[in-house]
């Protein structure tokens, strides 16, 4: 029979490493995590890779900076930013992320609006842009659509607002275009 001082007293295996040993290679690895997560991610540590493994692409050459990050409402009737802001000029280019259909060219509210069905559920939309494609016209992934209009969606910045719905549903479009999953912590041996 094991006495209560022995069953609390720490495993040989256990106390090979000193704690402080232990701690400092746990940081070790967290820190590392943290960084590959930023360069992975698209986070401050690097840029995210130029394309996804879907077959997108940025609408935007170059890859622009990201101004306002998709923020969905918690019900689908309230106010949110459902798609991103891309810092971009007005006059510059801006192409269909995945090959498509043009399915909407028009004014709403009172701002040019492109949309492209890439098929499978999922939609594009750009604002302000100014189209240089017809409705119905199908697209290559990285044609050029249209301009950034003059009248803007974030003022005083230059921007197009590029959302993406999937089956009605606004999903952010960063994931087409960067690796979003996330850090994964391995244990510590």
């Amino acid at each position: 029979m094991m006495s209560d001082d022995a069953a609390l007293a720490p495993s040989p295996r256990a106390s090979r490493a000193p704690l402080g040993f232990r701690a400092r290679a746990l940081t070790l690895v967290l820190a590392l995590c943290v960084f590959l997560g930023g360069v992975v991610g698209g986070g401050v540590a690097g840029p995210p890779p130029a394309r996804a493994a879907g077959g997108w692409t940025w609408p935007v050459k170059p890859q622009p900076a990201v101004t306002r990050s998709f923020q969905p409402p918690a019900q689908k009737w309230l106010s949110g930013h459902r798609g991103v802001d891309l810092g971009a000029a007005p006059g510059t280019e801006v192409r269909s992320p995945a090959a498509g259909t043009v399915s909407f060219t028009g004014v709403v509210v009172d701002r040019p609006v492109i949309t492209v069905d890439h098929g499978a559920g999922l939609k594009s939309s750009f604002e302000p842009v100014a189209a240089t494609v017809e409705r119905g016209q199908s697209v290559a992934r990285g044609q050029v659509i249209g301009t950034i209009a003059e009248a803007g969606h974030c003022p005083p910045a230059n921007c197009v607002h590029w959302g993406v719905r999937r089956d009605g549903d606004y999903v952010n479009p960063l994931q087409f275009v960067q690796d979003m999953r996330p850090s994964v912590l391995l244990p510590v041996p």
